[in-house]
């Protein structure tokens, strides 16, 4: 039986899932893309609470570039909302994606904006 893309990811994701976990300590960054566009949020899981978002439909996002150069600039804007709200270590949660372009390039531009994971 052939499994299609989105199946296999949601199989690693679920994988990873079982040892990942947010705590208010140190709460879960948890990214999705799709084709267009990508989505960072800050998540308590003790509590099941979303605490910080960013996306690159946000305003504050300019559309200008690549896509991967608008991952940089949501990773630099969910850290600088993390760091507003007294949030400093994080756990990655990839979502099942390849730690590799837009992913990688989200994660690079939480580091910068002072997000430790």
């Amino acid at each position: 039986m052939a499994i299609n893309k989105t199946e296999k990811r949601l199989k690693i994701k679920r994988r990873v899932r079982k040892n990942i976990f947010g705590t208010p300590e140190r709460p879960r960054l948890s990214v999705y893309k799709s084709n267009k566009e990508i989505y960072a949020q800050i998540i308590d899981d003790l509590n099941g609470v979303t605490l910080v978002s960013a996306s690159s439909r946000e305003r504050d996002v300019s559309s200008d570039g690549t896509k991967t150069e608008i991952s940089t600039l949501v990773g630099k804007r969910i850290a600088e909302k993390a760091t507003a709200q007294g949030i400093y270590s994080v756990i990655f949660d990839r979502n099942g994606f390849v730690y590799h372009g837009r992913i990688k390039s989200l994660a690079e531009g939480a580091r910068e904006g002072g997000l430790k994971f």
